[in-house]
């Protein structure tokens, strides 16, 4: 092979690896822009139904706001992880519920995927299937798995936005009101605007039936937007997460090791007539790790 031609390929890698880089190291910027303190608003309506039962009554419509802070917690070359920390109350006196997490990892093949009733499925991806794609790993308040899904970052025309369709659970919303349904299917587009970030949804209510087919109840369109404010006003949050942190990694490291097993997940509704959540948002901030691991693996059936 003649030395130009090596040469021209060395230079082509070169600039192939740098290109990569740049677009993986833009995706990073991405995802940690979200964090910070926020307005939010929840906006949720039914826009179809397919019920064959006449008397069918479609969820109300929300509308809701909050104050939002969005922790970073930990970060690596392949990892993000941001809690988010709902703010309630007086100005003087704010109380810090914990909210929902999101971890984003890159090229990630090890998925937990629901399947309803309580059920997730293992699933081991090829690695092509997630080349240069970020999973976004949701997970509940008591940090059990909810859904997951891998998608690239597309940052085209002055936009940034990662959108993924993925099955989940039923929103907390919906969860206490409706047993009409079992499955959501959602879909997920985060994208960055100028006045902070949007959680749009577009999501299916599903009917599943072990050995059956699926069947759409109804539609839904979800409108989260994040309005970015002064952090000043969430610093209760940063604060609470200073005090509780540590608790909340041992809580982390003990699902960590449940995920491990990389096996079917089936979780139980209660343990001694108690969510987990209800478990965990007792627990003092000086809890042995080993009496957290306990409590989370009696929830695993």
């Amino acid at each position: 092979m003649r030395l130009t031609s090596i040469f021209t390929l060395v230079l082509l890698f070169a600039v192939t690896s740098i290109n990569a880089q740049t677009k993986k190291e833009r995706d990073i910027k991405a995802i940690k822009s979200m964090c910070g303190c926020y307005e939010v608003g929840f906006n949720f309506a039914e826009t179809f139904n397919y019920s064959e039962d006449s008397d069918y009554k479609a969820s109300k419509v929300k509308n809701d706001k909050a104050l939002e802070y969005v922790q970073l917690v930990e970060e690596d070359k392949n990892k993000v992880v941001m809690q988010h920390l709902l703010l309630v109350g007086t100005r003087n006196n704010k109380r810090i519920i914990k909210h929902w997490r999101q971890d984003w990892l890159y090229e990630n093949r090890d998925f937990y995927l629901f399947n309803a009733d309580r059920n997730w499925t293992y699933v081991r991806k090829p690695a092509n299937e997630v080349a240069g794609q970020w999973t976004q790993k949701v997970y509940q308040v008591d940090d059990s798995p909810r859904y997951e899904g891998s998608a690239s970052w597309v940052h085209v025309d002055g936009k940034s936005y990662w959108e993924n369709t993925t099955p989940a659970p039923l929103p907390r919303r919906e969860a206490t009101t409706r047993d009409d349904y079992n499955l959501t299917i959602r879909g997920n587009r985060h994208e960055l605007t100028d006045y902070g970030w949007v959680h749009d949804q577009d999501n299916k209510k599903v009917i599943r039936k072990q050995g059956g087919e699926d069947f759409v109840l109804a539609e839904e369109k979800g409108w989260n937007p994040y309005t970015k404010v002064d952090d000043a006003r969430c610093k209760a949050a940063t604060k609470w997460w200073e005090e509780n942190g540590a608790v909340w990694s041992n809580v982390r490291k003990s699902w960590d090791k449940v995920f491990a097993k990389k096996a079917d997940l089936t979780l139980k509704a209660k343990v001694e007539g108690k969510r987990l959540y209800e478990h965990l948002f007792s627990l003092d901030t000086d809890a042995k790790s080993k009496d957290i691991k306990e409590l989370i693996t009696s929830f695993v059936k």
